[in-house]
């Protein structure tokens, strides 16, 4: 493992620092979010997990209450539509 030192960086600068590169990486992850092609995309259950930072009970509780839709496609796999997943998600008041 690598190791950083911080010599003459202040607290707050080491916060600044860490809010651009998160402020950056979500960025990113909002544009390949938004991105067209990837609206019809399909994802496996882990995949859905990760990206909405939830456990597989919670996305198995939301398909049952139809919070989410699943897809079959053969067997017990199961798929969640990239579009479907964003328009599920609502925008909380400010």
């Amino acid at each position: 493992m690598e190791s950083l030192q911080f010599i003459s960086t202040t607290p707050e600068k080491l916060a600044n620092l860490i809010s651009e590169g998160v402020r950056l990486e979500l960025q990113q992850l909002r544009k390949e979010l938004l991105h067209e092609n990837a609206n019809d995309e399909l994802l496996t259950r882990e995949e859905t997990c990760e990206l909405l930072s939830i456990n597989p009970s919670t996305l198995w509780a939301w398909t049952n209450r139809g919070v989410i839709k699943a897809y079959g496609i053969s067997g017990s796999r199961r798929y969640y539509k990239r579009s479907e997943i964003m328009k599920a998600l609502k925008q909380l008041k400010k």
